[in-house]
């Protein structure tokens, strides 16, 4: 029983390595996942590292391709423009709960995460903005406190990760995003359930602009002729 117990919290441990691989783009979208290898890396043998990957295939992360293996997934831009009114709903409510119940403590907890994401934002540094950025999301998740609506998010948050970290690259974006969050912010002080939830539900899929915009710019890239100048005002409404 207790070799039972211990290799099912090994197989979970490397699901959460697996996460983070995909998230940091260690392992990216499209790339073939190399069992053999990750097994030596992370020092485990392949049978917990084929039920992690069994994890992960469940939350759309990862696909299984009959005779060549599992790959990291890609999200199509149907898939984007089928989730991200879904997450932006979700996450929406979210910032209305909490704006229900949020304390003085609870804002006081919040306070320095929105100066780090002005730091990061002022720095351009885009992986720091966006792991605080993912703090901020979450901890306004856990103000919510509904374990429901939670599970929901947690699992469409998932698989977003393949190409949220990506809209910041759109010029602009950035300093955008930081905006929109401060005004959730200003909405989560002020204890105002509706102007949270239709400030997050603006930040949500003024994501999803950005990325189709990225998108259209490659698909134009190859032609100078239509190439166009990135439009932010477009892009971040």
């Amino acid at each position: 029983m207790t070799r039972r117990i211990v290799q099912q919290v090994l197989y979970l441990e490397v699901a959460d390595r697996l996460r983070a691989m995909i998230q940091s783009r260690e392992l990216t979208s499209g790339a073939w996942i190399d069992e053999m290898r990750l097994s030596k890396e992370l020092g485990i043998s392949r049978t917990p590292l084929r039920e992690a990957l069994k994890v992960l295939v469940n939350e759309g992360l990862i696909r299984l391709e009959p005779r060549r293996g599992c790959f990291v997934n890609e999200l199509s831009a149907r898939d984007l423009d089928d989730i991200f009114p879904l997450m932006a709903m979700l996450e929406g409510r979210c910032a209305y709960e909490a704006a229900r119940k949020v304390s003085d403590s609870d804002l006081k907890r919040l306070e320095p995460l929105h100066r780090q994401l002005r730091a990061h934002a002022a720095a351009g540094d885009t992986d720091q903005y966006y792991a605080t950025n993912a703090l901020i999301h979450e901890a306004i998740q856990a103000l919510a406190d509904n374990h429901w609506l939670s599970d929901l998010v947690d699992n469409l948050r998932h698989v977003l990760s393949l190409s949220r970290h990506k809209s910041l690259a759109w010029p602009g974006r950035v300093q955008a995003s930081c905006a929109e969050h401060l005004a959730i912010f200003e909405a989560l002080k002020a204890r105002d359930p509706d102007g949270a939830e239709a400030h997050t539900r603006k930040h949500l899929m003024n994501q999803l602009h950005a990325l189709h915009a990225l998108d259209e710019q490659a698909r134009l890239s190859s032609d100078p002729d239509l190439a166009v100048q990135p439009n932010t005002q477009e892009a971040s409404p």
